[in-house]
């Protein structure tokens, strides 16, 4: 946890003299004309960041113009999806500097705001100008016709839609100069016919005001809403879903089956804003199955719907038109989860199946229960458990609820704490937060503002452990602080389908790992004190060996006495003499870095098949001998851990770094270990090899050891972060660092020599033989 001290933060143009004749005449008096409506858009960062901007862009030397639009178009940008948005747009336009012509770079910042209004999500604008990157270097021609024609285009194309058109047109005509400009102008059939193609029925932002006013008048109250695009290579975008207490919609609806897109939008956000209003309290999820929980969130919805029917019945009406299951349909569970979801919304759809009438019968028994999430718990349970009798297997990927309005229900099964009162706060801007590093000194010198909280402009942040002035061998931050979060580190990922990568897309966080007993450490290494002992001899043969003599050379330090003596006796004996008398003393030293990166995926914590032990534990014994070995030869070694909770999700912790001893924190660490969410392989290598290039070893090696395939919350394609992963592992071979996989999957040959080679992987069949042949995999390789 770093230590804080908060204090105020104020900006003056008065203070930028330098700046402002920096400028010039032109630009100087066009900020000063904006600045009242700038100062009133920006916080004090954002006005400095927003100064910096204009400097940077006036330093670039593409002309006056490009700062002047900069000038008017931030202060836009900012009040419609946030100042953050403005720096990356700067960015952006520093890193396209090089590659196109300042009329170019004009019209990027002049069409931003109409971007940021049209697409009204940081995130969005983002993924915005990432596309204007990839455009710069596959149509530079077609990039200045497309933004001048951006407001035509947003008006009828999502995000993803923008993107499809725009590469097809790229690859079209990659070399026709004089096509590629007529198609980004909107000017030739083939572009029309695209257009046609990816427009969408509905747009976000055309409806979103009055859906605002109509959630207004319903509930009384504000709901925020952001758009999400969902994936940009198909027409499918995201279920709606609910996020730190905002309803996200997809951008873009089309009509479903004679029923428009405003109408689906209408239900949708509706649907969301009763699971706000009505849920005060989350649903455990503690030893339910997948099963369980899908049957527990149709009867949850079931209860906010009725509940919200109660007070405006007409929701009835818009709600049912989207349920189009019938009788007939019962080939899989999901279609008799989206049976039962009909039967309890609309009274009058009848279905004589057992089950759903059982499900029928218990929620009417109990309508008196309905302000009591409780009940969706108790029900789904009972009828999760009636319905073993269909013998239906059940798939969570494919058997899921068809009605397009419907969330994805994470938000009542969220495991933090639930905080209502935030749910009616969500979505009003507060100040963007700065942090400062500063030293011991200026830390103990200033006075906290004992009222300020963590919303605070500015937190002080001190580099080590700050502790009281009384020895009580603890700091402030075991005392008082919080856990540490790092400063996110962003990674492209690789998308096979398109072969293009998408820049900066998953982001990993380094967190610190939690500690836990050494007994479990020191009970491994008894535990396996037969396997060290046979393993010392190898270690002994791998230790550096200091300075050896090479002899019988041609060339040569010095001269080999016994081979010169022996070929003066051949020379007197008139036999031909042995040119080899030189030697050359040599010092044989080992110059490896050894990283050993683990999978602590949930799956981690499944039992062994036909053992008491979980695969967890398993691994964790592996470490522990592991670490012994290459600490007892002498090798730089680190060893890292990674999950997933999505793309922008990658928790990483390094348990043992380079340059710490293998003591009792890092193994203190290792027993504290535990196994949780996905498997986003790809940026986890990649962060790996970004800790390994910081080596000065000659050789380096990366260890993977994995239970299963790459896979993650957010992927719906099994093939998509194989391939993501089979390029981390090549762009690490460029690094020079040699990747390795020991894989505890017995259906890994299936896919491990696709993503690893050939030759750098291996599958243990008997997974209990992991700490066994860990080490010796590491001597093998590194010999």
């Amino acid at each position: 946890m770093t230590n804080d001290n908060r204090i105020t933060m104020t900006a003056n143009l008065v203070d930028h003299a330098d700046l402002l004749q920096e400028l010039g005449v032109e630009s100087a008096s066009r900020l000063r004309a904006t600045w009242h409506e700038v100062a009133r858009v920006f916080t004090p960062k954002g006005l400095e960041d927003y100064l910096a901007g204009a400097q940077r862009l006036k330093r670039l030397g593409k002309g006056p113009e490009l700062v002047d639009a900069f000038i008017g178009a931030a202060p836009q940008i900012a009040r419609e999806i946030g100042e953050d948005a403005v720096a990356e747009l700067v960015q952006t336009v520093m890193m396209m500097a090089s590659k196109t012509s300042g009329m170019v770079l004009e019209a990027v910042v002049g069409t931003a705001p109409e971007a940021a209004r049209r697409l009204g999500d940081t995130a969005l604008f983002r993924g915005y100008l990432q596309l204007l990157n990839v455009l710069l270097a596959q149509a530079p021609r077609g990039l200045r016709p497309m933004l001048l024609k951006l407001e035509a285009l947003f008006a009828h194309l999502t995000l993803g839609g923008l993107r499809r058109w725009a590469l097809w047109g790229a690859h079209a005509y990659k070399t026709d100069f004089e096509e590629q400009i007529r198609y980004f102008g909107l000017e030739s059939k083939e572009s029309q016919a695209m257009l046609q193609k990816e427009r969408k029925g509905t747009l976000f932002v055309d409806v979103q005001r009055r859906i605002n006013m109509y959630l207004r008048a319903l509930w009384g109250r504000d709901f925020f809403m952001r758009p999400t695009s969902g994936d940009f290579e198909t027409r499918e975008g995201y279920k709606p879903f609910i996020e730190g207490y905002l309803l996200h919609l997809p951008d873009a609806y089309d009509d479903f089956e004679g029923v428009r897109g405003d109408e689906l939008y209408r239900a949708a956000a509706v649907h969301c804003a009763a699971h706000l209003v009505e849920t005060r309290m989350p649903i455990s999820a503690e030893a339910l199955n997948p099963w369980q929980m899908a049957v527990i969130s149709v009867i949850e919805d079931a209860r906010v719907e009725a509940l919200s029917i109660r007070r405006f019945p007409g929701l009835r009406q818009l709600w049912s038109q989207f349920h189009n299951i019938t009788p007939q349909q019962a080939a899989s569970a999901g279609d008799y989860l989206n049976r039962l979801a009909r039967a309890l919304l609309d009274p009058g759809y009848h279905d004589d199946d057992a089950w759903i009438t059982q499900g029928k019968a218990l929620f009417r028994q109990n309508m008196e229960r309905l302000h009591d999430n409780q009940l969706s718990w108790d029900i789904g349970v009972e009828l999760a458990h009636a319905f073993r009798e269909k013998n239906i297997p059940f798939h969570p990927r494919t058997d899921t609820l068809t009605a397009p309005y419907l969330d994805d229900n994470r938000y009542f099964w969220e495991f933090e704490e639930f905080d209502f009162d935030k749910s009616i706060a969500a979505g009003y801007e507060s100040v963007k937060q700065v942090r400062k590093y500063v030293n011991v000194m200026e830390m103990a010198n200033e006075t906290d503002v004992e009222t300020a909280g963590d919303d605070a402009e500015e937190i002080w942040v001190l580099g080590t452990e700050l502790y009281p002035y009384e020895d009580m061998g603890q700091s402030f931050n075991e005392l008082e602080g919080k856990e540490p979060v790092s400063d996110p580190f962003h990674y492209s990922e690789w998308d096979y389908q398109i072969q293009l990568e998408r820049p900066s897309w998953a982001t990993v966080l380094e967190k610190r790992p939690k500690a836990g007993d050494l007994q479990a450490i020191d009970a491994i290494t008894a535990q396996h004190k037969r396997i060290i002992s046979r393993m010392k001899f190898l270690l002994d043969a791998m230790q550096p060996q200091g300075v050896t003599r090479m002899r019988k050379l041609e060339d040569g330090d010095d001269i080999d006495i016994n081979a010169a003596i022996a070929s003066v006796v051949d020379i007197r004996m008139g036999a031909q003499p042995d040119p080899r008398i030189m030697m050359r003393s040599v010092r044989k030293v080992r110059d490896i870095s050894v990283m050993v990166l683990l999978d602590l995926s949930e799956s981690t914590n499944e039992k062994v098949s036909g053992q008491d032990f979980t695969v967890l534990e398993l691994t964790r014994q592996a470490c522990v001998l592991l670490a012994d070995a290459i600490s007892k030869v002498g090798d730089p070694f680190a060893i890292h851990g990674f999950c997933s909770d999505g793309r922008h999700n990658v928790d990483y912790f390094r348990f043992k770094d380079f340059d710490q001893p293998y003591n009792e924190l890092p193994k203190s660490r290792l027993a504290g270990m535990t196994g949780q969410l996905s498997t986003r392989m790809g940026a986890a290598i990649r962060h790996a090899a970004y800790h390994l290039r910081q080596q000065k070893s000659s050789k380096k090696l990366l260890l993977v050891i994995t239970d299963g395939e790459p896979a993650d919350v957010d992927v719906r394609d099994p093939q998509y972060l194989r391939y993501d992963t089979r390029k981390a592992v090549e762009e690490a071979g460029r690094s020079g660092i040699v990747t390795y996989c020991m894989s505890l999957d017995p259906r890994a040959d299936q896919y491990v020599s696709r993503i690893f080679g050939t030759r750098n992987y291996m599958v243990i069949d008997r997974v209990e033989r992991l700490p066994e042949k860990l080490p010796l995999l590491y001597a093998g390789l590194t010999r």
